[in-house]
């Protein structure tokens, strides 16, 4: 069993693109492979099969039906906020320690490899007074941290990883997924954050217009995980 934790640098980078190609080529190898994302904003059940539960079932092979949206996502709130307003604006609130709890138990009921998804970026407020940063700390699983290839990414990047270095968590690979706005070319990109991030796994995925189109990619981001 092997479990990794999925961040990103913001919202809308691609970590459900990312989580969703890693599923698709495990499930390809024949291998056992289960997703988690406990908390999601912005759901709308009319729209469910596009969302971000929704895409992951579809990796899975599931039916996006309410009990797999409930097994997947327990946490889901309407509002597209971070997630301690998005819960507000429904008269809620989210409970940490409940979320890190089931974290830990799917990871020990897990066989095979578990990918847990995050909200947000890694300083997404859950509650009060912690953050998406704290949920990673407490859980204390490897990473993948997604980030786009968009002008001003290279601050973002550096600003999250220093971050994440600060609380000891480790990073198993960061991933720049192509935003398509042809700003930077990636390739620069990937060799600015290289030079500051000397230690770190780095992998690129190219913009396109179907998930399968990058298997080849995810099969060697993969490669460079396991």
């Amino acid at each position: 069993m092997s479990a990794y934790f999925i961040t990103a640098t913001g919202t809308d980078i691609g970590k459900t693109f990312v989580t969703a190609g890693l599923i698709r080529h495990l499930m390809q190898a024949g291998e056992k492979v289960d997703a988690f994302k406990p908390v999601v904003s912005g759901f709308d059940i009319a729209t469910a099969a596009l969302s971000d539960p929704g895409v992951l079932l579809g990796a899975l092979d599931e039916a996006v039906t309410p009990e797999a949206l409930d097994r997947l996502s327990p946490w889901r709130f309407a509002a597209p906020l971070s997630p301690d307003m998005a819960a507000a604006r429904e008269g809620k609130s989210l409970d940490f320690d409940a979320i890190v709890s089931r974290c830990r138990k799917r990871v020990a009921q897990t066989e095979g490899t578990l990918f847990i998804e995050g909200v947000g970026g890694v300083m997404v407020p859950l509650d009060d007074t912690r953050t998406v940063l704290d949920w990673m700390a407490a859980l204390d699983l490897p990473l993948i941290v997604v980030t786009g290839s968009y002008l001003g990414t290279i601050s973002h990047t550096l600003t999250a990883m220093e971050c994440l270095s600060r609380k000891g968590l480790s990073v198993k690979a960061l991933v720049i997924n192509d935003s398509g706005d042809g700003a930077v070319p990636m390739d620069e990109t990937k060799a600015v954050l290289a030079r500051f991030l000397p230690d770190v796994t780095m992998a690129t995925l190219p913009r396109v217009k179907r998930p399968m189109d990058a298997d080849a990619n995810f099969a060697a981001l993969w490669r460079t995980i396991g």
